[in-house]
């Protein structure tokens, strides 16, 4: 279903009976990445699918400020206006857990409980995030130069994803197809926008979240471990869950353990 929301065109999967839960995709993603939870956690819960700005089926625009973290949340809650719900659980992958998080803060009363997936609060000093953002950049104009095609083979031999590789064939082929059908300007803006690099830093800003939180980390992804472990010293209300040969991509590596974690976590009383 499409929804106009400030102007831009957003596309949204929905499935499931029961508490709303938002889940947002990551970079080079779109709503598929979710579909096929519907069976597990649809059983409890409304899902709630949104293409993210510059994603899938939503616009690309080219105005760089409406790709900003704090524009993008901004717009997931006009989207729940727009639907109806008041209130969600939320549950974000590495971009997505970082606009989650972003959410979370800005919208506090809008999320009962967080889940986020190889995610974290962004960089903490502003020469790591200058540095990123030089990065960035390099690679946005990387996609609109030389195309979708030489960026996704590049995208996919990154050192993050490498136990990606271990995934059933068809699995990978599914992933390398969405990424392909995504629109360049839309993917270059994203990493302009809402790039780390772009975003402002949440680490001192932690504390603040009163929800319950879940960390889930693939037991490979040591980056994101050690932010996981940091993380989950700041938040009040978090407990972290670390997958056993899983790296970056549990949703994807491991979907059997993930999705059970996932709603162990939902549909546990408050």
């Amino acid at each position: 279903m499409e929804y106009f929301i400030d102007d831009v065109r957003y596309y949204v999967e929905t499935c499931g009976e029961g508490y709303p839960l938002l889940l947002l995709h990551g970079f080079t993603g779109d709503s598929s990445t979710w579909l096929p939870f519907c069976s597990k956690w649809g059983r409890h819960s409304r899902l709630i699918i949104p293409d993210l700005i510059g994603h899938g089926k939503t616009e690309s625009l080219q105005d760089l400020k409406r790709y900003a973290i704090e524009s993008a949340a901004n717009d997931l809650r006009l989207l729940l206006d727009e639907i109806g719900v008041d209130q969600v659980d939320l549950l974000g992958y590495s971009m997505g857990g970082r606009l989650g998080l972003t959410f979370s803060l800005l919208f506090p009363e809008r999320v009962r409980k967080l889940i986020l997936e190889s995610s974290s609060p962004g960089l903490l000093t502003e020469e790591d995030r200058s540095q990123r953002r030089k990065q960035d950049q390099k690679l946005a104009l990387t996609i609109l130069e030389k195309g979708i095609g030489d960026f996704v083979d590049y995208w996919e031999n990154i050192p993050l994803f490498s136990t990606v590789k271990e995934a059933p064939g068809d699995v990978k082929e599914a992933i390398r197809q969405q990424r392909l059908s995504q629109n360049p300007d839309g993917l270059a803006n994203s990493l302009l926008g809402m790039g780390t690099g772009s975003q402002p830093s949440w680490w001192d800003k932690l504390h603040l979240i009163e929800n319950e939180t879940l960390l889930v980390t693939g037991e490979k992804d040591k980056k994101f471990c050690r932010i996981a472990e940091k993380m989950s010293a700041e938040l009040k209300k978090s407990r972290w869950a670390m997958i056993k040969n899983s790296g970056h991509a549990i949703h994807v590596e491991e979907p059997e353990k993930f999705g059970t974690i996932v709603s162990g976590f939902l549909t546990q009383l408050m």
